[in-house]
């Protein structure tokens, strides 16, 4: 796939929003935590991706009725939908300078197009190595899933089925979907929220 770039500026994908708040103390602390010094780039991806992906389970795998939406939550309450995971995956590499921008598929929701469809977000990060960007999908793997940090090849949590109007967007963009971001703010209960209120398009 060829990506598309919502902002030609690397500096955009460095922003801090309401959601990705990576000056908070609570992602500043992590962001000490995690990252040695000595680390090159690709470790300190590779690091935050792994912590994203292994560390904060998906609320609907633990069923977790908690809805979090900033990073700071995500990391307090240590647990998210794809959308809050990818703002602190966004929160902790663009707090130590390395551009992430988010992307988006639309798909099946749970095994077939009757039970409807839903917008689902990853990110995709910059390598100032390669001069080139990677897309990477924290959401945490289960079984049929696994995604991984490749420099060799995407390896994401999903792959789409055109055949059944599924879709993935190759839009990197500079800040989360506005859609996906409303519907955490409005819902109460992460599980009823997955099941019926999860926005089906960009």
């Amino acid at each position: 796939m060829t990506y598309v770039l919502e902002s030609n500026d690397l500096c955009d994908y460095l922003l801090e929003t309401e959601e990705v708040n990576f000056t908070h103390s609570m992602i500043q602390h992590k962001i000490t935590e995690l990252f040695q010094t000595d680390l090159n780039e690709n470790q300190k991806i590779d690091i935050a991706f792994k912590f994203v992906r292994d560390q904060i389970p998906h609320s609907w795998d633990i069923q977790s009725g908690v809805v979090t939406r900033t990073a700071s939550e995500v990391l307090e309450n240590q647990t998210g939908i794809c959308y809050a995971k990818s703002n602190l995956l966004a929160a902790l590499l663009r707090g130590i300078g390395i551009p992430c921008g988010f992307c988006y598929q639309r798909l099946m929701i749970f095994d077939t197009p009757e039970k409807g469809y839903s917008l689902h977000a990853f990110n995709a990060v910059y390598i100032e190595s390669l001069r080139k960007w990677i897309r990477i999908d924290a959401r945490g793997n289960k079984a049929g899933v696994q995604a991984e940090f490749s420099l060799e090849e995407e390896k994401l949590a999903f792959h789409v089925n055109a055949e059944m109007n599924e879709q993935d967007y190759p839009t990197i963009f500079k800040n989360p979907n506005e859609k996906t971001m409303e519907t955490l703010r409005r819902n109460r209960n992460a599980v009823e929220m997955y099941k019926y209120s999860l926005p089906d398009a960009l």
